[in-house]
């Protein structure tokens, strides 16, 4: 099973984002997710990691809940 994490940061009002993102997952892969955990942070992070590798990093990439969900799926 996979492991997911969100690290968002909390200071910039991110958690939006992350539950956004969160929900998506669930609901494309909740079967074959182990476990997916919101992970607060700060300084403007926003990070995507599955099993422990980084599949989306906001400062690399834009926001985009469609790319996050293909860049997780090739690793679920």
């Amino acid at each position: 099973m996979t492991t997911v994490e969100i690290e968002y940061c909390h200071p910039c009002g991110f958690l939006d984002r992350a539950e956004a993102v969160q929900h998506a997952l669930l609901s494309q892969f909740g079967e074959r997710i182990d476990e997916l955990t919101l992970v607060t942070g700060d300084h403007g992070i926003f990070e995507v990691r599955v099993d422990g590798e980084v599949v989306f990093e906001k400062s690399e990439e834009e926001y985009d809940v469609d790319g996050i969900t293909r860049a997780v799926r090739a690793h679920v």
